[in-house]
């Protein structure tokens, strides 16, 4: 079955930097466009950036773009989201998330949890 494991969160000092893993099994992840989520306390979960499996095109949201960089690297079925420049409303529960490339539906990692301080 499917499997998204997140790694490489923890808590910073706002300015600071992180980068979160998500190891992927039980899929052909070449395939599969790759993305992260976040979830702050009493919040819904938000879109935060995401890569296309076809062209390795990005995407995205408003709040983060110039400072998170989202990568992949297939031969080790890893996506990366680096984060720089931090900010305490980054704070959050990061989701790891791969789309099926036919049905669109969309696997879930359990949550790595980052915390920024001011």
């Amino acid at each position: 079955q499917v499997q998204l494991v997140e790694s490489g969160g923890g808590s910073v000092q706002a300015g600071g930097s992180l980068r979160l893993s998500c190891a992927a099994s039980g899929l052909t992840f070449s395939r599969y466009t790759m993305g992260w989520f976040r979830q702050a306390p009493g919040k819904e979960r938000e879109f935060v950036a995401k890569i296309r499996w076809s062209d390795g095109y990005t995407y995205y949201a408003d709040s983060v773009k110039g400072r998170f960089t989202i990568s992949r690297d297939n031969a080790k079925n890893t996506v990366y989201l680096q984060m720089n420049s931090l900010k305490p409303e980054d704070t959050a529960v990061y989701y790891c998330a791969a789309d099926h490339p036919t049905t669109g539906h969309r696997y879930w990692g359990q949550g790595t949890q980052v915390t920024v301080s001011s």
